[in-house]
């Protein structure tokens, strides 16, 4: 039914100009730049506790007795820990919010300059909580939370950019695939911010936080002068015009409309005007379109499991197995790879059937056995990576496919495609509510292994997945439904 659409879609990607690889690879670069400095922090965590816990008694850091008192916050390295990770915890929230507002900004203002404006600005906040207050010896708690608060919403204007930019520039031919491997950009900012860190760590913590801060704020540069927001800007046509274009098979993978027998192709050409005239559409009206809130409670479920995976997965390693905790952060790897592997390939697949919802779906039910499967894996690093690769692969793709090219179908439905602007606020929606239930969910975590042990929080993976199942169920159904039309309809005319 699909597959005579295939080799038409191949040919439309084949079209796309060198413009558009570099706006992929702009995009692509800028928000790993931004999780890179997220990783970081991670990655030297037990050198800042150190740091913040200097006794007669640590051997591994060397300083003199007279500055013992203007660093000594903690008198432990587990209460230093627990600061550690309550900062965790508040950067989840400022940027859960940040997010919600910085959509709205971005539909409002140029995306360049809100764009560069993040990266720039949490660089130097970075750099002020890392290397500044350490080569100062300035120490002190609620700076610490500030600053990382601020972190949080500055670093909340990277995603909703992106993703608007990514959605100007492709349409909806070969959507799932570009996006299932632009999205790749989380995974690859792990493993840059890993290198960086580990690069210089041996010279102390504050050269891992100035060398991020360095590379990320020089990236914030480049993208001020070099990211192309539309095609527009450049005297190319949109993709809206574009798609108006492409026949009845190409329409918009999130409709509204019911029944597709009812869908009638619209060709009326807007005079100039009427183009400036575009205008941001406001937060609620945004919350109305058709697939948000669904899909914005689903991510909040996938995103607290996919998040949980990205913060305890070396530590549930080193825990549960005994495995030393540097073979565990090379081991953690896998799951990141199977995810970029299953949201490119899931994207590929919802490329061809022209519909996400039944895809997300199989991918998850599947995912639900492999949490199964992997909550029993026996201690062996191959088997244990394999298993991880496959959970990665139907948790981390489908978080992928939504946060990306499932956002910029919602921000580019026909209510809304010749009149308003939305993907921004859209994405900032979506992103903003799987933010708060990451962040939610790193507590529970915590909460549930101290409680009842690692099995147990297995078990709350699976019913969180399947929450995130149930909140799309409506929009499976009919998508399902709509495919057996569109077969009965193809077997029709044969």
């Amino acid at each position: 039914m699909a597959w005579p659409h295939v080799f038409q879609r191949v040919s439309l990607l084949s079209q796309f100009s060198h413009h558009h690889v570099v706006v992929f690879l702009l995009t692509f670069f800028s928000y790993s730049l931004l999780h890179a400095s997220r990783k970081t922090f991670s990655n030297v965590k037990v050198s800042i506790s150190e740091q913040w816990t200097p006794s007669a008694f640590n051997t591994s850091v060397e300083l003199p007795v007279e500055i013992w008192s203007s660093n000594h916050l903690f008198p432990s390295a587990e209460k230093a820990t627990l600061f550690l990770g309550t900062l965790d915890t508040i950067f989840l929230f400022s940027y859960a919010v940040g997010l919600f507002i910085s959509g709205i900004v971005g539909d409002r203002l140029n995306l360049r300059w809100v764009l560069s404006f993040g990266m720039c600005s949490s660089a130097l906040v970075v750099f002020v909580f890392g290397a500044l207050t350490e080569w100062l010896h300035f120490y002190n708690k609620w700076l610490y939370c500030c600053l990382w608060i601020v972190n949080g919403l500055l670093q909340s204007t990277g995603w909703p950019c992106v993703v608007a930019v990514m959605g100007n520039w492709f349409g909806k031919a070969g959507r799932g695939v570009v996006f299932g491997l632009w999205s790749a950009c989380a995974s690859v900012g792990n493993i840059l911010g890993a290198c960086l860190a580990s690069s210089v760590l041996q010279y102390g913590y504050e050269y891992a936080f100035l060398v991020t801060a360095s590379v990320q704020f020089a990236g914030g540069i480049v993208i001020f002068f070099g990211l192309l927001v539309s095609p527009e800007e450049i005297g190319l046509s949109g993709i809206e015009a574009e798609e108006n274009f492409e026949e009845d098979s190409h329409r918009p993978l999130i409709n509204g409309g019911e029944n597709e027998d009812e869908y009638e192709p619209n060709y009326s050409i807007q005079d100039d005007s009427s183009v400036a005239q575009v205008k941001a559409i406001s937060f609620y009206q945004a919350c109305c379109l058709p697939g948000v809130i669904p899909y914005s409670l689903a991510y909040a479920c996938l995103k607290l499991v996919n998040y949980s995976f990205f913060f305890w997965l070396p530590f549930y390693l080193s825990n549960n197995f005994g495995w030393k905790e540097a073979e565990a952060d090379k081991l953690s790897i896998w799951y990141d790879v199977g995810g970029i592997i299953g949201g490119t390939l899931q994207g590929f697949i919802s490329d061809i059937l022209q519909k996400r919802a039944p895809v997300l779906a199989l991918s998850l039910l599947l995912a639900v056995g492999s949490l199964i499967g992997y909550s029993r894996s026996p201690n062996d690093k191959s088997i244990n990576a394999l298993l991880m690769t496959v959970t990665g692969f139907f948790i981390g793709g489908p978080s992928n496919m939504i946060s990306s090219a499932i956002s910029a179908d919602l921000g580019r439905q026909e209510l809304i495609q010749r009149s308003s602007e939305a993907l921004a606020t859209v994405t900032g929606i979506v992103d903003g509510s799987g933010s708060i239930g990451a962040a939610v969910g790193q507590y529970l975590v915590s909460l549930i292994r101290d409680k009842l042990g690692w099995m147990w929080v297995f078990y709350f993976f699976i019913l969180m997945t399947s929450c995130t199942i149930v909140f799309i169920s409506p929009l499976i159904v009919r998508e399902i439904f709509s495919l057996v039309l569109r077969r009965q309809a193809y077997i029709l005319r044969e």
